[in-house]
């Protein structure tokens, strides 16, 4: 069963880079509880700063699967980054809906996900960035993104209202022309 198990969010904020230099930001995403408001830029109280890559109406949502967290927790400890043991919280990895049930591999350009009170269209692979190793802690976090496949993906919204933590969601195929793992490959080939 596909369930949302946390809905994170974020104002923009400055980030500190591993090479020392300092941006804005929107990618230090926590949970936040209660019904959340979604609408067709995204969820109430989340921003982002560079929408030529996050956010607008085909990116308004990023969704990733918790299933990937250990293997991202080891690599931190393994990179020193990380005390082994130390778990990451929910949108460690920059998400807005942290899902269980439902891969990369098990979503296709066009599928809708849909909630109680909501339906959001599944609408490409995240890249990763030079943020996600800031937010990571080494420099290898985003190559490690390009070389597993586990990117997750974006969401444009298709009916807009509110979403909570705890809810199950259900898959509804789309046209099935490309999965997010295929173009992900693709992506990173170039």
């Amino acid at each position: 069963m596909s369930k949302l198990i946390s809905i994170n969010v974020a104002a923009a904020q400055t980030l500190r880079c591993l090479d020392g230099q300092e941006v804005r930001s929107g990618i230090a995403k926590r949970p936040v509880q209660g019904p959340i408001s979604l609408k067709p830029m995204g969820l109430t109280g989340d921003e982002q700063v560079d929408l030529s890559v996050h956010g607008g109406l085909s990116k308004a949502v990023y969704a990733y699967p918790q299933e990937h967290y250990a293997f991202w927790q080891t690599v931190r400890a393994q990179a020193g980054a990380a005390a082994w043991g130390e778990t990451l919280p929910p949108g460690s990895m920059g998400e807005n809906l942290t899902l269980t049930g439902l891969l990369e591999s098990q979503v296709w350009v066009g599928d809708v996900l849909r909630f109680a009170a909501a339906e959001v269209i599944v609408s490409e692979p995240r890249q990763p960035c030079f943020k996600f190793n800031a937010v990571m802690g080494f420099n290898k976090a985003a190559k490690l993104m390009s070389e597993s496949g586990w990117c997750g993906f974006y969401l444009a919204v298709k009916t807009g209202g509110s979403l909570q933590a705890g809810e199950s969601f259900e898959l509804l195929p789309g046209p099935r022309e490309v999965s997010i793992s295929e173009l992900f490959r693709a992506r990173m080939r170039r």
